[in-house]
């Protein structure tokens, strides 16, 4: 398997697309977060201070899946044609499940943008209760299962 982000040099580059086909793409990323279980009844109740936590949550993980190439500095920047976050309470695990599914269609797949909104809404979720849980851990961040482009379909087997 050949590491696409390098040269011959073995210098990083940004991976030439133009000549791949554009095909429709999809990426499914999932991941949480753990807190007390006070934390989680206050996010479940609405009552977290700075307002509305999986809401802002919601947007900042939109948010993120567009900005990706900004953040990971090889990623091309995309037009995403759909970007959707779902949350999930986990009162056993005392965790908010976050998934995130990022469509497009375009010469490259959506895998860092579905990982990446995740992790800005794991980390908006964070930033949101740490006046009263310093103790949070995101966990789990992965990927769940990807279509299209040459190398086809994924799925993760647990």
């Amino acid at each position: 398997m050949e590491l696409t982000h390098f040269n011959n040099s073995g210098k990083a580059r940004m991976v030439d697309v133009t000549v791949k086909d554009e095909t429709k793409r999809e990426a499914v990323a999932e991941g949480r977060i753990t807190m007390k279980q006070s934390t989680l009844s206050l996010v479940k109740q609405g009552a977290m201070g700075k307002g509305d936590v999986l809401g802002v949550a919601q947007v900042a993980g939109v948010m993120g899946a567009k900005r990706t190439w900004d953040l990971i500095p090889m990623c091309h920047p995309l037009l995403l044609t759909g970007v959707n976050l779902e949350f999930a309470i986990d009162d056993i695990a005392n965790a908010v499940e976050i998934r995130a599914v990022v469509k497009t269609t375009g010469k490259t797949g959506v895998e860092m943008e579905a990982l990446t909104a995740v992790s800005v809404a794991a980390l908006t979720i964070y930033d949101m209760c740490k006046a009263v849980d310093k103790g949070m851990t995101i966990e789990y961040v992965r990927l769940r299962a990807k279509s299209g482009g040459k190398s086809g379909d994924y799925i993760r087997e647990e």
